[in-house]
């Protein structure tokens, strides 16, 4: 059962928790979830929220409604937001934080993907650790339609996960994916029916949430880190992290549950 907690962005981001995993919940569906200005906002504030809380192990991003995860930014907010110079560089700063937020945030995230994934949709989902959609999830990007740049970091993501050939395709056709297709290209995990996509998302964050959180966050930072111009010199520190979960109690728990063959008890120290 869910508790709900604080909101963000006046509701339009909901706060949840379901034992270890968090959710975040974009809650504008009568605009497809749309992110308006102060959902970006509010998306950096709720990943903060999460992971300043200990018992918090895993973190699922989903939309709100039965038509969309997110269907891209809010276009009604862009005359004015967005139509001068100072504008343009507000809103950018305060999209990439956010987007930097969830990229770098140090705990597993997966993105719970239906409906439509569009623009900066797809780029929320892209910047989750692990992506799971249902049948009939449309995904794109269509800047190239609306005559808007899309920004270097986002392109360097979209590139690491489908290649250079698909982000092209992606990006100079402006055109919708289909779920199959965007599994094909490795945009997504797995696709699953509709019906089964909240279980196969719940089970397998509380899954991830079970095992040892250092361990955990520690291949997440490699993976991150590997796929960056700094991996090489961030090898040591990388390898440092590792060392020290071979040190910590959750290691000698883990090895103890497993001699008294029992599930183990991780307290992430």
């Amino acid at each position: 059962m869910h508790r709900t907690l604080p909101t963000f962005a006046e509701g339009k981001l909901l706060v949840e928790r379901e034992g270890a995993t968090g959710r975040i919940i974009f809650n504008k569906p009568d605009r497809l979830n749309a992110m308006s200005l102060d959902m970006w906002d509010g998306l950096r504030d709720a990943l903060a929220f999460f992971a300043e809380d200990d018992d918090i192990r895993a973190v699922v991003l989903s939309g709100a409604g039965e038509r969309a995860f997110v269907s891209g930014a809010d276009i009604t907010e862009f005359d004015a937001m967005r139509s001068t110079d100072e504008g343009i560089q507000d809103y950018n700063a305060r999209y990439e934080g956010a987007d930097a937020a969830l990229y770098t945030f140090p705990k597993p995230t997966i993105a719970q993907i239906h409906g439509f994934c569009v623009g900066g949709g797809l780029a929320i989902a892209l910047s989750c650790d692990i992506r799971i959609c249902a049948q009939g999830t449309r995904m794109g990007i269509p800047a190239a339609k609306l005559g808007l740049g899309y920004g270097y970091a986002g392109v360097r993501r979209l590139r690491s996960v489908a290649g250079p050939a698909i982000a092209s395709e992606i990006l100079f056709s402006a055109r919708l994916f289909e779920a199959e297709e965007a599994l094909r290209h490795g945009l997504v995990n797995r696709v699953v029916p509709q019906d089964d996509l909240a279980e196969e998302v719940s089970a397998l964050a509380t899954t991830i949430a079970a095992n040892a959180p250092l361990t955990v966050e520690a291949a997440k930072a490699a993976i991150r880190m590997a796929g960056s111009s700094e991996a090489e010199s961030a090898a040591d520190q990388m390898n440092a992290r590792a060392t020290a979960c071979s040190k910590s109690e959750d290691y000698a728990e883990g090895r103890l549950a497993f001699a008294e063959k029992r599930h183990p008890v991780f307290r992430r120290r």
